[in-house]
């Protein structure tokens, strides 16, 4: 790369691209470009368009509409316009974007949400060496740990368009998270190692015009104080800043991927549980990575330094304690031996009941499950004794009593499901058959012997399917 600094930015940027196209994307991969209508993607998209006829790549663009800047249907505008002189195809995609604490963050989420319901290899995203070392630093002063301070890497995520000596392991956290999806495009940015100065300087001799998007003056964000008012100071004593603290990122990078192989190898699960006895047999710091990776893996937003040392102490505790703790849309719970992480559900209405009439297929998404109910012959539940009352499916209540086998008396529903392990927070949400306000059948445990088809009568076989939960945003 070092003799191609001596030519134009026209010449080397294009050759640039073209390398890390070269090392990651394959013929016949379907490849997204991110347009926001700024220079960097202005520029960004005008040099791939020129190299995915050679590279033998689809090439569409996406625009994320935030609707949050006045501006915001103009700039739309303007990217429809640069995609039609391009002649390449371009979705805009509209998001709602909570007005929290951090607009910056809730905006990079709701693009990011976008981008991961792509149907494409890769997201070519347009992030210079800039905002490679305005990131490091903004995470150090934020006071984040390795994981946080590592730089933004060229390839992020799977995708079959990668290969050579150049090929990734997956990350920790995709390799075991049941939230990853292998239809997720990768992100890929090729600019990451050019100054902002180059990538203007190429836009300047395409004249190429873009957008200059006036919240980036606001110096009341983070992130554009930086730029505008901190980093100036330190170029003047460091102008070499942007590579050493990109090259302080890498290095944090490497750190947090031997951090996940400890990890790892401490955890051995995947599966939303955790043999405590894993966590207290570990040292303090060790404990706390492995929990950080777990939780990780199983989709939930990382907590503050403050609760994970919470979550570590109670969970080190030598006598078996009840643990339920809070992590936003998730809750970290200890059954046993194991720590378990369960999903937030919406309240249930009070005398919550649904009618079954006959359906083979009954959807409650308020149980997160859907009640099959396959006809059959000899075996399942009689449909003559449902046509008695009414079938209904209920909650608990307390006092419900089942005989699932005809050789041993009937027993209560709260012994029945202590003996099945079923964790206690999901017992309040178990979806039940009743016949009138007989108990006929639960998940897990069996169907009553009052009501099971004898031989040769026809009868249906209940089946609860679970409803796949929704990724957190």
């Amino acid at each position: 790369m070092a003799s191609t600094r001596k030519l134009p930015p026209s010449k080397v940027l294009p050759a640039h691209v073209s390398a890390v196209l070269g090392r990651h994307v394959g013929r016949g991969d379907r490849l997204v470009a991110g347009l926001s209508g700024g220079v960097d993607s202005v520029v960004l998209l005008d040099i791939l368009r020129r190299l995915a006829k050679k590279v033998g790549c689809e090439l569409v663009a996406l625009h994320v509409n935030h609707q949050i800047n006045p501006a915001a249907a103009s700039w739309a505008r303007f990217c429809r316009a640069y995609c039609r002189q391009l002649d390449v195809a371009l979705t805009v995609v509209k998001v709602q974007v909570p007005r929290t604490a951090s607009l910056e963050a809730a905006a990079r989420a709701a693009r990011y949400a976008a981008f991961a319901a792509l149907p494409a290899d890769f997201v070519a995203l347009a992030h210079n060496l800039d905002d490679q070392a305005e990131t490091v630093l903004l995470q150090l002063l934020r006071g984040a740990g390795v994981k946080g301070v590592s730089a933004m890497p060229v390839l992020r995520g799977e995708a079959r368009g990668v290969r050579g000596e150049e090929q990734k392991k997956p990350q920790s956290v995709s390799r075991l998270s049941p939230l990853a999806s292998p239809l997720s495009p990768a992100i890929l940015r090729p600019l990451l190692d050019i100054p902002r100065s180059e990538i203007e300087a190429y836009a300047r001799s395409r004249k190429l015009n873009w957008i200059e998007d006036d919240s980036n003056a606001d110096t009341g964000f983070d992130r554009n104080f930086l730029r505008h008012r901190l980093l100036p100071v330190i170029e003047e004593r460091y102008p070499a800043y942007r590579k050493t603290l990109a090259r302080a990122g890498r290095n944090f990078a490497e750190a947090a991927d031997l951090l996940d192989e400890m990890a790892q190898t401490d955890v051995q699960s995947g599966d939303g549980r955790l043999d405590i006895s894993v966590l207290q047999r570990l040292t303090v710091p060790r404990a706390k990575n492995a929990l950080r990776f777990f939780l990780a893996a199983n989709g939930v937003i990382m907590p503050s330094a403050v609760r994970l040392a919470e979550c570590v102490r109670q969970v080190r505790q030598p006598r078996a304690v009840s643990i339920a703790i809070d992590l936003g849309a998730h809750e970290l719970r200890r059954y046993g031996g194991e720590l378990r992480v369960v999903a937030k559900a919406a309240p249930l209405a009070a005398g919550f009941c649904r009618s079954w009439q006959g359906e083979a297929r009954v959807v409650m998404p308020e149980l997160g499950a859907t009640l099959m109910m396959k006809k059959c012959r000899g075996t399942g539940i009689s449909l003559a004794k449902l046509q008695t009352a009414p079938v209904t499916v209920r909650l608990r209540q307390g006092g419900e009593r089942l005989r699932p086998d005809a050789g041993r008396p009937r027993r209560s529903l709260k012994n029945l499901l202590q003996e099945a392990r079923l964790p206690p927070w999901l017992r309040g949400r178990l979806p039940l058959l009743f016949c009138g306000d007989e108990l006929v059948y639960v998940p897990g445990i069996g169907i009553d012997s009052a009501f099971s088809a004898v031989r040769g009568e026809p009868g249906v076989k209940p089946c609860w399917e679970p409803v796949a939960e929704p990724s957190p945003r």
